[in-house]
Formats: structure tokens, C-alpha cells, sequence
């Protein structure tokens, strides 16, 4: 049977679109373009350092990467979606163990009782030794002592000048007198005065600063050519000190005397004060005077601050 025409082999090499072929290597020789295996290393023995100085197991070589030994197996992939249901599932579960250590560490220190809560500190109790509060101290103060030695009362409106107040941490009251000298003239200017105050203190006990408050008189510098002496004074209440401002000069004119007592959580000072006209023919009573008439006046003025007669004028 005979083909008509020419008909192509379909076995003939067919011509290179993209240029002429390329050269093949020749039979035997390595091929420059394929991919290159690394030297085998040899095995390390066992007990001796690795390659690059780590020591490994007898017969067990230690896994390395990056093509220079065999590579650890990686775990496989979890299926799609179970990766970040499990992760919220774990931060869950670690957030309610952390919570459940904190709180049993709470009930275990006692976090949760009243070892967090400041202590109250308890207030003492008021110790007043049995003083009471009168509305009117000058009619409580013995006067006595200074009418003895020529004093009187001037007669004029507002003498004597009473005060007082009751509050709940402290109660104080207060008398000022006048008194017109023994040896006053009818037109001189002289006068005499005490004033007297008495705190109940029921809040805090003054006894730390007491003390204190009168021996600071030492430093204390009020005119010129005056300084103040400061004595304890016995027998009254726990613990008094007689203040005197005297002259530098040595002279035994008081310009002022104050007599302080501190008896339990009461307050007592009395101060006597003189002033004498230029022309006045008298003399003012003398530092030891003054302080005589005070201390008597004390006794007899707190001991009508205590018991009945006392509670009758709260």
C-alpha cells in the first residue's frame, strides 16, 4: 500500500524553540548542576568528643541540622483548629490554678481576718483626782491670804472677771481679781493682780509636757534687766514649780510670780502681779511675799474643787 506524500517521522528530534540544546556531559563525568551531598563523616566513638567537641553516647550520635548529620523527626501538625481551641483551653486552666494558689495563701496567712486592719489604739482614761468643774472659780478661790497682809478687792464693775467652758476633751475656767495695795493713796494708781486659770484635761494626760512648759521660763526674756527663776515647789499635787521674774540687779521686787500644779490629769496656775504708781509710798510685796500668798490660796481653792461642794456647781 503506498503512502501518498511525505509524512513526518514522529520519532525525529524536534527542533529547539528557545535556542540550540544545550551540551550534555559526557558518560562517566559528575553532573556541575546537581545537588551536591555532603562527605560522610565518621561515626564518633563512643566516649570520645563529637565534631564540633561534644561528647555523645556510646554508638548514639547527637542530632544535628542544617545538613550536617540526620535531623531529629518534627512532631506532625495537629489537625486544623484543635491548636487554638487547646490554647485557651490551657490559659483557662492556668488563671484558675494561680487563683485557687493565691486564695489558699490568703486563709492560710490569715489574709482574709482583721491582722490587715490597723489596730485601734485604746484611749486612756481620763484621771482627774477627783476635781470637778464650777462655774465660777473666783467664788471657789480663797481669798483669805491676800486680805491677811492689807489686800482688797477694787470695786468696779467686771472684778472680779469669771470664765469657763465645759468640752468634751477639756474643761477650763478662769478668774481674774484686782486688788487696790494695803498702803495705796486715794489718788495714787497701784494695783495688785491675780489670775487664775484651771484645766481638767480629759483627753490626753499634760504630764509629759508640763514640766517642760515651766522650766522654759529659764530662756524666756520678756523686758530688759529681768530674768525668771524657776523652783520646784513641794507639797502640791505630783509635782508644781514656782516661777519668779526678779531683777537683774539683784533687787527683791517681784514683777511677777506664777505658782503651777500639776495633780493627776488637772492643771492649776495662779500669777500674782504688782505695779506701783512713781509717787506711791509703798513698796510691792517682795518675791517670798507673793509666792506665800499664792501657795495658800492653792490649797484652799483645790481643795473646794473636790467633792461635793464642787459637784454642786457643775
Amino acid at each position: 500500500m503506498s503512502i501518498p506524500g511525505d509524512q513526518p517521522n514522529p520519532y525525529a528530534q524536534q527542533p529547539q524553540p528557545y535556542g540550540p540544546p544545550q551540551p550534555q556531559p559526557p558518560q562517566g563525568q559528575p553532573n556541575p548542576y546537581a545537588a551536591q551531598m555532603p562527605p560522610q563523616q565518621p561515626a564518633p566513638q563512643p566516649g570520645a568528643p563529637g565534631p564540633y567537641g561534644q561528647l555523645t553516647m556510646a554508638g548514639t550520635p547527637l542530632p544535628s541540622s542544617g545538613g550536617f548529620g540526620p535531623t531529629s523527626p518534627q512532631p506532625a501538625a495537629p489537625p486544623a483548629g484543635v491548636g487554638r481551641s487547646r490554647g485557651w483551653l490551657w490559659g483557662l486552666g492556668g488563671a484558675v490554678v494561680a487563683s485557687a494558689v493565691w486564695a489558699g495563701t490568703l486563709f492560710a496567712t490569715g489574709g482574709f481576718g482583721d491582722d490587715d486592719k490597723p489596730a485601734v489604739e485604746e484611749k486612756p482614761k481620763a484621771n482627774l483626782a477627783g476635781y470637778h468643774y464650777v462655774s465660777d472659780l473666783c467664788e471657789a478661790t480663797d481669798l483669805g491670804p491676800y486680805m491677811a497682809r492689807g489686800y482688797a478687792m477694787q470695786e468696779r464693775a467686771g472684778n472680779p472677771l469669771v470664765s469657763g467652758s465645759r468640752q468634751s476633751a477639756l474643761d477650763w475656767m478662769t478668774c481674774d481679781l484686782d486688788f487696790n495695795p494695803p498702803d495705796r493713796g486715794p489718788s495714787e494708781y497701784s494695783s495688785a493682780y491675780v489670775d487664775t486659770e484651771v484645766y481638767l484635761h480629759k483627753a490626753s494626760d499634760p504630764a509629759p509636757e508640763f514640766a517642760a512648759r515651766y522650766k522654759a521660763y529659764k530662756d524666756k526674756k520678756d523686758r530688759l534687766d529681768y530674768h525668771y527663776v524657776v523652783k520646784p515647789a513641794p507639797g502640791f499635787g505630783e509635782e508644781a514649780f514656782l516661777v519668779t521674774e526678779v531683777p537683774d540687779d539683784g533687787g527683791t521686787d517681784a514683777a511677777e510670780v506664777i505658782l503651777a500644779i500639776r495633780d493627776g490629769w488637772l492643771t492649776y496656775e495662779s500669777k500674782w502681779s504688782e505695779l506701783r504708781a512713781p509717787d506711791s509710798k509703798g513698796k510691792p510685796a517682795t518675791a517670798e511675799e507673793a509666792a506665800d500668798m499664792l501657795k495658800r490660796s492653792a490649797k484652799a481653792t483645790l481643795a473646794k474643787l473636790k467633792g461635793k461642794q464642787a459637784a454642786q456647781g457643775q
